[in-house]
């Protein structure tokens, strides 16, 4: 079998984040309208990829069309609970090269009821799962990429969240499996566990004082993470320099985590 020697690999490492890194590549980022989902479509746009972002709702849409960043992006609704809506999205799509699965709903103190339970893991691992099963047979036409979104909560217990920890533990062991399952399709199959980030999602802990406190005081880097620096990693994972690498969750929480 031949591999890549490191001096080809890297030779043009420059090439790899040039501005038509991705140009000619299809990408779907389900949740893509607002937070980390939105700055990994601004990033993928800027390296040149056309983008399908969906989002739950048509008012997130309509805000994230009006974005000047995502202006040269494509918008759909869509609930990954239903399977047929993933798969006519996925077969409405030109091509496929890669897939970020963002979407996802957390619903802290409510999830201790099974009915919400149930739909947070709905939505968060099974959602994830449908996009995934749709999108391989267009993937392995061109060997093309998944980024799953695990969680710090993947690692970590979270009393307020157990449907939603209960998901990205779940996702991080999907990621596993699927990467062994997919990989004779030539599709490489990770995911990003993104640590403290501030997103509207996170608004109201950074406005409680003794909250914000205790997250920056754990995390090493002793500050928030800003949605860019998560969109660096599924690049990463998306490009030719991670080439190898599948299966993998890649903890982005500025060392929450070894603290």
């Amino acid at each position: 079998m031949s591999t890549n020697s490191s001096a080809e690999v890297f030779r043009n490492a420059a090439d790899y984040l040039r501005p038509g890194l991705f140009q000619g590549r299809q990408v779907l980022v389900t949740g893509g309208t607002s937070g980390i989902g939105a700055a990994i479509v601004e990033a993928f746009l800027a390296l040149g990829a056309d983008v399908m972002a969906t989002g739950v709702a048509n008012s997130e849409i309509e805000l994230a069309r009006k974005l000047p960043a995502l202006a040269r992006g494509q918008f759909a609704k869509l609930d990954v609970r239903d399977g047929g809506a993933v798969s006519a999205l996925v077969s409405s799509l030109p091509r496929l090269d890669h897939v970020i699965n963002c979407a996802g709903v957390i619903r802290r103190g409510e999830e201790l009821e099974p009915e919400v339970f149930a739909d947070v893991v709905d939505i968060n691992l099974s959602g994830s799962m449908r996009v995934c099963a749709a999108a391989r047979p267009r993937l392995a036409e061109h060997g093309g990429t998944i980024v799953n979104t695990a969680s710090m909560l993947s690692f970590l217990g979270g009393g307020l969240v157990p449907g939603y920890s209960a998901s990205k533990g779940g996702v991080a062991q999907l990621t596993k499996s699927l990467a062994i399952a997919y990989a004779k399709d030539r599709i490489r199959v990770n995911a990003i566990a993104p640590g403290w980030i501030a997103t509207p999602l996170t608004q109201a802990l950074r406005d409680d004082p003794v909250r914000n406190q205790q997250i920056v005081d754990r995390t090493a880097m002793r500050r928030w993470g800003g949605p860019s620096e998560i969109a660096g990693g599924a690049l990463y994972l998306s490009s030719p320099l991670s080439g190898f690498v599948t299966g993998t969750i890649l903890v982005i929480d500025g060392g929450y985590l070894v603290t």
